[in-house]
């Protein structure tokens, strides 16, 4: 999965005529990866780990996935100056370990602090989708920390997510409850068929 977009609007701050590229993420991607995660996590509530965790452990995680055959993509600038950038990432890992819901997936994205209000996260996303139903894939569930995070709810609403629902006052983070927002689509061909 190798896409490069030029959309309008996504332009990286202080940068000209650059495109961004969508593809499959790379072990060499991770200390990137890690650092935009790292800032979610420290000044976020869109995750509800409380400590960042280390390039170890992001690499644990990914290779995990990896193994286990779900997409992992990354966002990259590429511009006149010839320096890259990861941007944003997203991936797919399972919705719940249980057989049963093997066809079902949880997504997460995540873009720079500095990149967000340009499309990237809906793109990210929109990718995503195609490359989980190129996988067999039937439903996508979203697990939206803070139910203000207009933002994400509404990234997720303009790729088809339906609201599920709300689970209220799930979470504790820098000392304040945090509700959880649960959305799901289906993909591919959802439950119209069986799946095997």
């Amino acid at each position: 999965m190798n896409q490069t977009i030029t959309p309008p609007g996504i332009t990286p701050p202080g940068n000209t005529a650059q495109a961004i590229t969508l593809r499959a993420a790379q072990l060499s991607d991770l200390p990137q990866i890690q650092e935009i995660y790292a800032h979610h996590v420290a000044t976020g509530l869109a995750s509800f780990e409380e400590s960042p965790p280390d390039l170890a452990e992001m690499t644990r995680r990914f290779e995990t996935l990896m193994a286990a055959g779900y997409p992992y993509l990354v966002a990259e600038v590429n511009g006149p100056e010839a320096d890259s950038r990861v941007e944003g990432y997203a991936y797919a890992g399972a919705y719940r370990a249980r057989p049963a819901y093997r066809f079902s997936v949880e997504n997460s994205i995540y873009v720079r602090a500095d990149g967000t209000r340009r499309g990237l996260g809906k793109r990210l996303l929109e990718a995503l989708i195609d490359e989980c139903a190129k996988r067999g894939y039937r439903q996508m569930v979203a697990v939206i920390g803070d139910s203000a995070n207009h933002a994400s709810i509404g990234v997720h609403a303009a790729c088809g997510f339906e609201m599920i629902g709300t689970l209220p006052s799930i979470g504790f983070k820098f000392g304040r409850w945090v509700d959880s927002v649960l959305m799901q689509r289906p993909i591919g061909p959802g439950d119209s068929t069986s799946p095997v």
